[in-house]
């Protein structure tokens, strides 16, 4: 039989487990998963020595555009997604103009088909404007979900009332994707601090109780209003251990941070490239992050990308704008994870593939399974790589894991049958589609 390529001699993460196995495919989508040694294609991938996944996604990602393309846009931000392995990427809407309309949705629709290098999708921000809208805004093609910035977030993005957040919720039906911190209790802590003081106090001033009594009451409207939610980037030991009495109504996501660094430390020797939003907390947080991970708690796994200017960063505290880069660090860190025994291929597979397909509704990836999109991303488990600035495609130029040693290393990034990026090499022309979701 003939394919359009054929992945053959890889250990493939299939749902049911590992398995040595002959991948095929044909009109960008799996026809295969047994061709043989007789079959022929027009590509042959040779995958000895490398685990073939099904294409990863980062769920959480800032590209910035419109905006500031000195700093991030669509085909860069996408480029260093294609360089780390990540094949599908769900962009965020507080870009300048922000994604609150149809207008911009449109806008943002053609760009992204015409300029992405992996498949995108995007959310659209709730404002107390549009509200009435989002229930149609929702279904236009390519978005993932509704965003509510609850907390940290400015002008018309900015919805931290219940009676706003209630509203937000009766209007559509698919999972809203929050920010969680309370606005209240930051605006109310905000005086105990000043200009100059360090780094660390960021963690302070957005300490647990902001992050826990946001996801309390989100939960409660959404309670009450019957709406599904994810909590993004939660990041205290208080959230995790309440969330699983929550699985009625929420979903939770964890960033790759919150997962690798540790407070006070990370400020000593990072400075404002330590600081985000919610921040990076101590180690009893950081290991109750894992635990979750482990017990399942978490459904998802991003790298909130959210880079700035070298130059802004340097600003003093709490001047520095909260937002670190990740998409392209993404899939290294967490297959140092994996062979540090933190948790296994196939619960990465889960949380970065599977979990979003699953948590958003998006159709046809997330699996290695017959009929799904021929989305793949090659890695060598025993690949020893050092993280440095200048493998940073975005032209912000940096990564907070400059100098991290890991083992583990994506190798190829195939996107509907074709590959974008192998042996850290971009190839072709962008291609990248708009994402697909259930309606």
């Amino acid at each position: 039989m003939h394919y359009d390529l054929i992945i053959r001699n890889g250990t493939c993460v299939l749902p049911w487990g590992e398995a040595r196995t002959d991948i095929g495919v044909r009109d960008g989508r799996i026809a295969s998963l047994t061709a043989g040694v007789a079959d022929d294609a027009d590509e042959v991938v040779d995958a000895a020595g490398l685990h073939v996944l099904p294409g990863l996604i980062d769920p959480h990602v800032h590209l910035r555009d419109p905006g500031d393309a000195s700093v991030e846009s669509i085909p860069t931000g996408t480029r260093a997604a294609a360089l780390g392995g990540v094949t599908t990427v769900f962009d965020m809407p507080n870009t300048a103009p922000a994604i609150t309309d149809a207008e911009m949705l449109r806008w943002k629709q053609e760009y992204a088909s015409r300029e992405s290098w992996v498949d995108l999708a995007m959310y659209v921000g709730a404002t107390r404007a549009n509200t009435p809208h989002l229930g149609e805004y929702e279904r236009f093609d390519g978005v993932c979900a509704i965003k509510v910035f609850a907390g940290s977030s400015t002008g018309d993005l900015m919805i931290e009332d219940d009676e706003g957040i209630r509203r937000v919720l009766e209007h559509g039906h698919r999972r809203v994707a929050f920010h969680s911190e309370d606005e209240y209790r930051l605006q109310a802590r905000k005086a105990m601090f000043t200009p100059g003081m360090p780094y660390d106090m960021h963690r302070v001033w957005r300490d647990e109780e902001c992050a826990f009594l946001g996801t309390r009451r989100i939960v409660a409207l959404a309670r009450r209003t019957g709406r599904p939610i994810h909590i993004l980037h939660t990041s205290t030991a208080e959230e995790l251990a309440w969330l699983p009495d929550c699985r009625d109504i929420a979903t939770v996501e964890v960033l790759v941070n919150h997962l690798t660094q540790v407070a006070p430390e990370c400020y000593e020797t990072l400075g404002a490239l330590a600081v985000m939003n919610p921040p990076i907390r101590d180690r009893r947080h950081y290991e109750a992050s894992w635990e979750a991970v482990r017990n399942g708690t978490v459904d998802t796994i991003g790298s909130d990308h959210a880079p700035h200017s070298l130059e802004a960063k340097a600003r003093p505290w709490p001047a520095t704008p909260a937002g670190l880069t990740g998409v392209q660090t993404l899939v290294p860190v967490m297959l140092d994870h994996v062979n540090a025994g933190r948790l296994s291929l196939g619960r990465m597979v889960d949380l970065m593939a599977a979990g979003p397909a699953r948590v958003y509704g998006l159709q046809a990836k997330g699996r290695i399974a017959m009929g799904y999109d021929a989305d793949f991303t090659l890695v060598d488990m025993k690949a020893r790589r050092r993280i440095t600035n200048d493998w940073i495609a975005t032209p912000a130029g940096w990564t907070p894991f400059d100098g991290m040693a890991v083992t583990g290393w994506p190798m190829a990034t195939i996107v509907r049958g074709r590959a974008v990026m192998r042996e850290d090499t971009i190839l072709g022309t962008p291609s990248g589609r708009l994402a697909r979701f259930a309606p």
